[in-house]
């Protein structure tokens, strides 16, 4: 259970570590939440706890493919916000990533690539 919590601690700590970041710049806010730092620190859990080799590659391997639909949402975000507000610039950002996952998993899927 300690190690749970741990794991809890840290992960939220980044999280609020970056937003705090983000309070006072822009610019390295960003910088610091594009890193890998959460994959990065579930490959780390993997390994503590540990998974198989091919089981942490596995999660990598799949975190590039589905970081790849998501980059269109960041572009339209900062566009939809100004102009209609937060909640539904959200939602239209949810709605927006799953529309491009989809297309993108049907596309990787002629490569052999399965996403679903």
């Amino acid at each position: 259970m300690t190690w749970i919590i741990t794991k809890y601690l840290l992960t939220a700590g980044m999280v609020v570590f970056i937003t705090e970041v983000a309070k006072r710049s822009d610019k390295l806010g960003g910088l610091i939440a594009a890193l890998p730092l959460m994959t990065l620190l579930t490959l780390t859990w993997l390994f503590i706890e540990n998974q198989s080799e091919e089981k942490i590659a596995n999660h990598a391997y799949y975190t590039f493919w589905y970081v790849i639909p998501t980059l269109p949402m960041f572009l339209l975000f900062p566009y939809l916000l100004p102009k209609i507000g937060f909640g539904l610039t959200i939602a239209a950002s949810i709605l927006i990533t799953i529309i491009c996952f989809s297309l993108f998993a049907l596309l990787m899927k002629n490569f052999g690539i399965h996403l679903l």
